[in-house]
């Protein structure tokens, strides 16, 4: 593959996989398996670590990726809650081993534990004492719902005498045994209510509801099995969670094999092919194995990639499988133009959930499937939550089925699409004036990365297009009471939140207002790169391709996608109307003051433990002076920046490259 041929798939790939996360976390509507979310994702992962230069800077590889609500209190995370790389053999798991084996010293013990499938919980105690909950929301904030996590009955209130850290995080897994959900969907049967999906789902609707004595009737329960600290815990993980059992916590139960120690691959797959086979024998649902190096010192020598830490991975169950006929085949059209296939099938039961509708992702696919409206096919669920069409059952093809041919027109505006040369999805041109992509935008604008404007979701934006009282993101600004009361489901104080919402977002700072401006290949890191290198958006406007390759991190794909959009006069007369309107365009000449060019040109790679800063803190720090970041150490690292122990692995690299190594104390001198 040269250059241009993994430039145009890795942003294929990053488009297609950032439209899947929309449809499951921000949506819930899912049209792909886990399994081949999956793949996808690790095949942008070689792309990007073969050409590095070509990674996007919003690359779905770095993103935890989700969405939360607002009916309870948005808490930010002490520790990030990240989530886990998965795998689905044991080659990938013999190749994960042989990465860590590169970057850790001395002989690597493992400990395998259950995949519970149920929701992510942070448990945050004080002295001993309940302080609150705190989902796993978009891995950096989450939902505080102490008051339904307090009805769990297996999860202290108060722990016994120990030697617990002051204050202290315990994360597990929230999750409805299987016999409370059997018994509640039996009683929804009897009263004429809909019964539940499935355990998972149930178990986290449960976990939002806004009366706590409800919750204490479902009968949750909960597993817990990770601690996290600033002040020192154990020596490993197996040891600290063995601690939690001694102070109250329901942990994992080692006679039950729920949880183990080993050295060797063959233990951890006799550990998987194990639970594999036995997993319906337990009391509540599992998909997979989870597998973590033991010992704190290794994993903090390990790290963390942006999304997941390297000391940890997922083991991954496979797939259930069913079939059903395809009914009929339509498309969506999403904020970027791409148009996705989706198909409708005769509703039928996999892994606890009816499937009605699978993803076909594009023409590609049909055609490799060659399928025939009426087809037999099959579907599985990933992971045994997305559902994917996998193939025909031919036995069963008919002579009465119907060729599909793929659609030539916008289902939505009817203009005539486009397919991108080297590229697999079919794209409608006409973003000015097709509706979803409209209605995208608009979302894309108000969501909690962007202008977080308070009052506004999808279904209100879909509800003010529909009205014609919005055609773009400008018209938000210019509405009024008189627009808004007449309207369905519009009551005075939501007129009144909405409004103050929108006058509120007048306060966010000029890089979310950027990136609100969805300019393509423009994330968050872009957008903050940007505002602080411009400091204007009229600065930004007149700058030429040439001016902002000169940027770091800016090439020429974003270059040219910047000027483009300032080039065309709809995009310029909507930031015209939001300046107008009071949004925050420029940063203030004291807030560009704040930061120094101190370490601009500087990579440092950080390591260790501090006396006086948090790793987090010291890398702000770096930011704040025009220095970066780095995980690893390489040739083009400036600095190593240690702390007390430092891996010795990073040392010997750093001694071998020749890399200076200073101390938190030599740090800070570089800033005096």
């Amino acid at each position: 593959m040269n250059v241009n041929q993994a430039k145009d798939r890795i942003e294929e790939l990053s488009m297609e996989l950032e439209g899947h996360n929309h449809q499951y976390y921000v949506l819930s509507q899912p049209t792909i398996s886990d399994f081949e979310f999956d793949q996808l994702l690790k095949e942008l992962e070689r792309l990007e670590e073969e050409f590095p230069l070509l990674a996007l800077p919003n690359s779905p590889t770095k993103r935890v990726g989700g969405d939360i609500t607002k009916k309870f209190a948005s808490v930010v995370h002490d520790f990030p809650m990240l989530s886990l790389s998965n795998t689905y053999s044991k080659e990938e798991i013999i190749e994960w081993e042989n990465r860590l084996k590169k970057i850790a010293d001395g002989e690597i013990e493992f400990v395998c534990e259950l995949k519970y499938d149920g929701v992510a919980i942070g448990i945050r105690y004080v002295d001993g004492v309940f302080n609150r909950a705190v989902t796993r929301g978009d891995g950096t904030r989450g939902e505080e719902v102490g008051a339904n996590v307090k009805t769990i009955k297996s999860i202290p209130l108060q722990l016994r005498e120990g030697d617990y850290p002051n204050d202290f995080e315990i994360r597990g897994e929230i999750f409805f045994p299987l016999q409370r959900f059997d018994a509640l969907n039996e009683q929804r049967e009897k009263d004429d209510e809909p019964k539940f999906a499935n355990p998972r789902n149930t178990a986290s609707g449960t976990l939002k509801m806004q009366d706590s004595s409800v919750v204490a009737s479902r009968g949750l329960d909960c597993y817990l099995y990770g601690l996290y600290s600033k002040e020192t815990l154990k020596d490993s993980h197996w040891g600290s969670i063995q601690a939690a059992g001694d102070w109250g916590f329901k942990i994992p139960d080692t006679n039950a094999r729920m949880v183990e120690k080993m050295k060797d691959i063959e233990d951890i797959m006799d550990f998987i092919e194990y639970w594999d086979e036995h997993r319906h024998n337990l009391p509540f649902e599992i998909d997979g194995v989870v597998i973590k190096v033991n010992d704190y010192r290794q994993q903090d020598e390990l790290g963390f990639t942006a999304k997941s830490p390297r000391w940890a991975i997922a083991y991954k169950f496979k797939s259930e499988e069913v079939t059903t006929v395809l009914e009929s085949v339509t498309y969506q059209v999403g904020r970027t133009g791409a148009v996705t296939p989706v198909a409708n099938l005769t509703p039928v039961l996999l892994a606890g959930t009816v499937v009605k509708r699978a993803s076909l992702h594009n023409s590609d696919q049909i055609a490799e499937l060659d399928l025939r409206i009426g087809d037999t096919v099959y579907v599985e669920k990933g992971g045994e939550i997305i559902p994917k069409v996998t193939a025909v059952d031919m036995s069963k093809r008919g002579l009465q089925v119907q060729p599909l041919e793929y659609i030539s027109h916008c289902p939505e505006c009817d203009t005539l699409l486009i397919r991108n040369e080297g590229e697999a999805k079919h794209y409608c041109p006409n973003d000015a004036s097709c509706p979803p992509q409209i209605k995208g935008k608009m979302e894309h604008f108000i969501s909690r990365k962007a202008m977080d404007i308070d009052g506004l979701g999808t279904e209100t934006i879909d509800q003010l297009f529909e009205s014609g009282l919005i055609r773009n993101s400008a018209d938000l600004y210019h509405l009024t009471r008189s627009d808004l009361l007449p309207l369905e489901r519009m009551a005075e104080k939501s007129v009144e939140n909405m409004l103050a919402g929108l006058e509120a977002s007048k306060e966010v700072p000029f890089e979310r207002v950027l990136f609100s401006l969805g300019i393509r290949y423009v994330g968050e890191t872009v957008a903050k790169t940007l505002a602080r290198q411009y400091g204007s958006i009229e600065a930004l406007r007149i700058a030429s391709e040439e001016d902002l390759v000169e940027v770091d991190e800016i090439g020429e794909r974003i270059a040219e996608s910047v000027v483009e959009f300032f080039s065309r006069e709809d995009n310029s007369k909507i930031v015209q109307s939001l300046m107008s309107s009071g949004l925050r365009f420029d940063i203030p000449e004291e807030e560009r003051n704040q930061g120094t060019d101190i370490l601009k040109g500087q990579a440092f790679v950080i390591s260790g433990v501090f006396e006086r800063h948090s790793r987090d803190e010291l890398k702000s720090l770096i930011e704040q002076n025009g220095g970066k970041n780095t995980s690893s150490i390489s040739s083009k690292t400036s600095y190593v920046l240690a702390g007390e122990g430092m891996g010795p692995s990073k040392k010997e690299k750093a001694e071998k490259l020749k890399v200076p190594i200073i101390s938190e104390s030599d740090f800070e001198a570089m800033l005096a």
